[in-house]
């Protein structure tokens, strides 16, 4: 009996290759006997969709019904008997996170081409200048390299790098997996080689091949005028070498700003605390105070009340990410005397405000 394909997939007799492929892989999840599904329905599903993501065997379909293929040499499309068949990967490639999920996890190299090497992290500390204005700091620190005897190579100096036997230099080899669905012939990463297409002549002695060693890295980081405290710097390709042809990881630095002993961050404004004696701030004056800029010269007016904020321009913190700097505000507190001399007293009680 001639079976429906396209109601097996759940389109119609004119729908587009688009159409099918969607249905197809809405269905698919539906019935994935990993996910609960009935795995006769999904066999049956797949055979569906082998004839109609076909336009020959779909036209053949459309004229003679599933039979059509009976009369071909070996049953021709392949069946599900166990003789094998040719599926696409790229129409199942990312079905409940790749097609090696489906039949158990022979997607090969696949992943190879988009990992890295491990990530580091590495803590740095600063100053409150350091941070305000920005510095360079020179960073050591151990990580796995490439090998410095053999430069990376993994083959001993002097000898040479040939192409894999096995793989005949394509990295690649074709393996065939056994499946609910019957035997499928996959590409996989080369065993011998790992995918790279090359084996040396003769392996270094010092990494024994692969290239890579412990080593201990040196560069200088220029850490940007305006970072603060807990804020990271990514610097690619400084983390650790992975396998050959990987890209090497990147380097996490996480600067930490060390306290001031007089001033305080607020964003990218500076506060500090200036204490004055009564006098100062009766008859007013001039102070010294510390900014990130060095010492300067603040005037009190006379009659300033405690707790007053004067504020200076473009004395504070360097913008991370625009021009400009922020402000310094300078709060003042007026110390109260204790203890004074009768005489001081009777000064005070003449004194009329």
């Amino acid at each position: 009996m001639s079976k429906d394909y396209y109601n097996i997939i759940g389109v119609q007799k004119n729908a587009s290759a688009d159409e099918i492929k969607t249905a197809f892989r809405k269905k698919a999840h539906q019935h994935h006997p990993d996910k609960g599904g009935d795995a006769e329905k999904f066999k049956e599903l797949n055979e569906a969709y082998q004839v109609l993501s076909n336009s020959q065997k779909r036209q053949q379909y459309d004229q003679f019904g599933s039979d059509f293929q009976s009369g071909q040499a070996g049953g021709g499309y392949g069946g599900f008997g166990g003789q094998g068949m040719n599926i696409n990967m790229d129409d199942l490639g990312d079905l409940f996170g790749g097609f090696g999920d489906i039949f158990g996890g022979f997607g090969g190299g696949r992943s190879r081409k988009s990992t890295k090497g491990r990530d580091l992290v590495l803590e740095v500390k600063i100053t409150f200048q350091e941070a305000a204005f920005g510095v360079e700091k020179e960073l050591s620190y151990p990580r796995v390299g490439a090998c410095s005897f053999c430069q990376g190579s993994g083959a001993a100096p002097g000898t040479k790098i040939n192409n894999c036997h096995n793989c005949h230099g394509t990295g690649r080899v074709s393996q065939i997996q056994r499946t609910i669905l019957g035997n499928i012939q996959t590409q996989a990463s080369c065993p011998e080689c790992h995918g790279e297409g090359k084996i040396p002549e003769k392996k270094c002695s010092h990494c024994q091949g692969t290239g890579r060693g412990r080593v201990e890295e040196k560069f200088t980081i220029k850490i940007p005028a305006g970072i603060d405290n807990g804020e990271s710097i990514r610097v690619s390709g400084r983390g650790e070498v992975s396998e050959k042809g990987i890209p090497a990881g990147d380097l996490l630095v996480q600067v930490q700003v060390l306290n001031h002993r007089r001033l305080v961050r607020d964003e990218d404004d500076v506060r500090s605390v200036e204490v004055i004696d009564i006098k100062t701030a009766i008859l007013g004056g001039k102070i010294e105070i510390e900014t990130l800029d060095g010492s300067f010269d603040l005037k009190i007016p006379e009659g300033t009340q405690p707790n007053t904020i004067f504020r200076l321009k473009e004395k504070g913190i360097n913008h991370l990410r625009s021009r400009g700097r922020g402000d310094h505000f300078v709060e003042i507190k007026v110390e109260i005397p204790k203890g004074i001399s009768r005489q001081n007293k009777k000064i005070l009680e003449e004194l009329k405000f």
